[in-house]
């Protein structure tokens, strides 16, 4: 072994001995509230299938029908051969339901933000990011070229001294809707009020409130009354809320045309299968008609706070689905996830560097897959791990 070998034998061995290694787990069969792991069959409350729709069968056959009509791959990307009647009719009719001009999709939302931050912002421009953004967010601002600076979370006047000393001519400022690891909304209206005060364009990541939250699912955008005059750059995620793959920028009509004359990640990259397009319009159906499946998730957020707060769990505050308890040490998050599961529940042990030293945590999320015997079964062995 070379020493460049030994050297990443070390940085392995280093975090093993934090607590910091990371292992793939191996699933089987469909997503939902009980999931098969590593052939043990476990209650989940770690995946961002927030509605259910991941296993949805309308999904499915959408899906199925999906590829009768297009086969199984895209075979190229947008620009060339792979932008199908599928992508142009999903594209129409997320635009329609985020109430924006058009809609623009990406394969993946990690592509989608670096392809609009690189495409607005270059050396000599200014990006202002809340220093709890998503990992997509934080390179995009890095790889752009632009003067990075990191406000403190979710604070619009700190914000505000940032863009008043900025003398550059384009700034833009970067936040995420529903912060992933916290379970928070950003405070939108006083973001945007700040960003259009000093000229800056504002850039919203709604990955986790799309289909979630707000009236009729529209997101953080929706519950604030926030439109594109607003917030102009709306990202979103179909993996999480829409249950199946892909992302999606939406906007006003010259935002997209530019993105697609200059998204490196949009351009350079093959199109999301065009199968997978049709059933991300059948989950979206659903998210608009079904109402019900967010009105029985917020019954359950609402159930499993106030048991944690009976129990004396330290909940970090949370509207949403993802409802961090935080327990301090890599090595404690770590023991009691592996507690949880050895009682037959799967719930994840967030460490650095996904969230600050001191901070690690265990990620409880809910879907409206979830009934509520299985918040009470979770409420029930949290307090005996907590306790031993």
């Amino acid at each position: 072994m070379n020493q460049s070998m030994k050297n990443l034998q070390a940085e392995l061995d280093r975090r093993r001995a934090a607590h910091l290694y990371r292992s793939r787990r191996v699933t089987e069969g469909p997503q939902g509230p009980e999931v098969s792991v590593n052939g043990e069959s476990l209650l989940g409350f770690c995946s961002n299938d927030y509605l259910g729709l991941a296993a949805d069968p309308r999904v499915a056959e959408a899906m199925i029908r999906g590829v009768r009509e297009y086969g199984v791959g895209s075979g190229a990307a947008h620009l060339v051969t792979g932008h199908s009647r599928a992508h142009h009719a999903l594209e129409e009719e997320l635009a329609d339901f985020v109430g924006r001009e058009r809609a623009l999709l990406f394969s993946t939302g990690y592509m989608a933000n670096l392809g609009v931050v690189t495409a607005l912002v270059g050396a000599g421009d200014s990006v202002f990011e809340d220093r709890l953004n998503h990992a997509s967010l934080l390179d995009a601002g890095l790889l752009s070229r632009a003067r990075l600076s990191r406000f403190p979370h979710a604070d619009a006047a700190a914000l505000d001294e940032r863009l008043a000393a900025s003398r550059a001519e384009n700034r833009l400022v970067v936040t995420d809707g529903v912060f992933s690891m916290d379970g928070d909304i950003a405070p939108l209206a006083a973001l945007a009020e700040t960003a259009r005060r000093h000229e800056a364009w504002l850039l919203v990541d709604d990955a986790h409130g799309l289909g979630v939250i707000g009236p009729g699912g529209t997101g953080c955008t929706g519950q604030a009354g926030l439109g594109s005059a607003d917030v102009p750059i709306l990202v979103g995620t179909l993996g999480k809320g829409f249950g199946t793959f892909g992302a999606f920028v939406a906007g006003d009509a010259v935002l997209i045309e530019n993105l697609i004359q200059q998204a490196r990640s949009y351009i350079y990259t093959t199109a999301l299968p065009p199968a997978v397009a049709e059933a991300t319009r059948e989950s979206l159906r659903i998210v608009r008609e079904e109402g019900w499946r967010r009105e029985h998730l917020q019954s359950l957020v609402a159930r499993f706070r106030a048991g944690a707060e009976r129990l004396g769990l330290d909940l970090m505050p949370s509207s949403t689905p993802i409802q961090p308890l935080l327990v301090g040490g890599a090595g404690p998050a770590l023991a009691i996830s592996d507690a949880l599961r050895e009682r037959g529940l799967l719930v994840g042990a967030i460490r650095p560097p996904t969230v600050p030293e001191g901070t690690a945590r265990l990620r409880i999320t809910l879907s409206a897959a979830h009934s509520e015997a299985h918040v009470d079964r979770l409420l029930e062995v949290l307090d005996e791990v907590w306790e031993a």
